[in-house]
């Protein structure tokens, strides 16, 4: 079972992103349960994620509506989130090298 750090975090995009609330919600609760083991078990769960380096993934909330960057540690079963925000907002980012700020 994958521990994500931290729910907190998560909790504050629901604040900032009402419409993703409820989706967000889903992921953690669907990611938490999981065991993958490595990128291709996760990818076949999840045909959109995106690996984009230094293990960053790239999920795609409500339909790439929004956008979730993670550091997933496949060994030590951990998620780190990076940064969330809408697909416009993502265009403006350097996905490689975002670090999570407090909204």
């Amino acid at each position: 079972m994958f521990n994500i750090i931290a729910r907190p975090t998560l909790l504050a995009y629901c604040q900032l992103y009402p419409s993703a609330s409820n989706a967000l919600k889903q992921w953690y609760a669907e990611l938490h349960g999981q065991d993958f083991t490595n990128f291709n078990d996760l990818k076949a769960a999840y045909g959109s994620v995106s690996i984009v380096g230094d293990n960053r993934l790239v999920f795609n909330i409500m339909g790439n509506k929004y956008r979730l960057v993670v550091r997933m540690a496949f060994e030590y079963k951990t998620i780190q989130i990076k940064w969330f925000g809408t697909h416009k907002e993502y265009d403006t980012i350097d996905v490689t090298t975002i670090h999570y700020q407090k909204p």
